[in-house]
């Protein structure tokens, strides 16, 4: 943890010029962009692992019905389907797997008095204002809704809002051009259905998370967005089919 806390203070340390008191959010995105970077070959793996699977649908079908009475056949043929393309239906788990670690060290790093048997310095650096250690509900007993750190997190939950609706509408159109295979489980396509409103639940980590936790997970939803629009841009989507949602 505190070395964890030495690379978040230097980081501040170099932005200070730029950013004064908000030097220390300023490293916190910082940081974020670097995780995400480190990520990025990672992400790009996994989109290329989706584009495969997608493009070995049929070949998958093919095989669910050849050998769906036989689950064991079936995985072991499924198994050395993807073997043979160089893809995983896991693949695309990892980026955001290896991205926990980071977020829960911010989350304790801003919620912990003390680091190292010394306290914790950064408790008291702010956004604009908006103390990095406190919450929504700090905010709004200290100024309410539109004091200066509940305006810091209205732009946030703006922010997150449009990132989600950006989301929100590429899921249904994904989902929408990849139809599920006939003997998918039962509750497949109810789940399936809910999964684009999984957007907006980045809306009540950003309210119920340390301030500087929700700046992680801002910046990394942002970034997400923006990745994704990049790697599956030719990716085909009920959009080039029909009206957009």
């Amino acid at each position: 943890m505190s070395v964890f806390a030495s690379l978040v203070e230097r980081l501040a340390e170099l932005l200070q010029p730029l950013f004064h008191a908000s030097a220390t959010a300023a490293a916190i995105v910082l940081f974020t962009a670097l995780v995400r970077l480190a990520v990025h070959p990672l992400s790009r793996a996994a989109a290329r692992g989706q584009k495969a699977r997608l493009r070995l649908t049929p070949h998958i079908n093919e095989l669910r019905t050849k050998y769906g009475k036989d689950p064991e056949r079936l995985r072991e043929a499924l198994t050395k389907l993807y073997a043979k393309e160089k893809t995983s239906p896991l693949s695309g788990c990892l980026p955001s797997l290896l991205q926990l670690p980071a977020f829960f060290l911010m989350y304790y790093l801003f919620s912990s008095p003390s680091i190292g048997g010394a306290p914790n310095g950064l408790l008291g650096h702010t956004l604009l204002g908006a103390p990095l250690a406190d919450r929504w509900t700090d905010a709004l007993d200290h100024g309410g809704l539109l004091g200066a750190a509940g305006l810091v997190y209205l732009a946030l939950f703006a922010l997150v809002t449009a990132v989600a609706v950006v989301n929100y509408r590429r899921t249904r159109q994904q989902l929408a051009a990849g139809p599920l295979p006939q003997d998918a489980p039962p509750g497949m396509g109810a789940m399936n259905s809910m999964l684009p409103l999984l957007s907006f639940a980045t809306l009540i980590t950003v309210a119920v998370v340390p301030l500087a936790a929700a700046l992680y997970v801002v910046t990394s939803t942002t970034w997400s967005a923006v990745e994704r629009i990049v790697l599956y841009r030719d990716m085909p989507t009920a959009g080039a089919m029909s009206p957009a949602l």
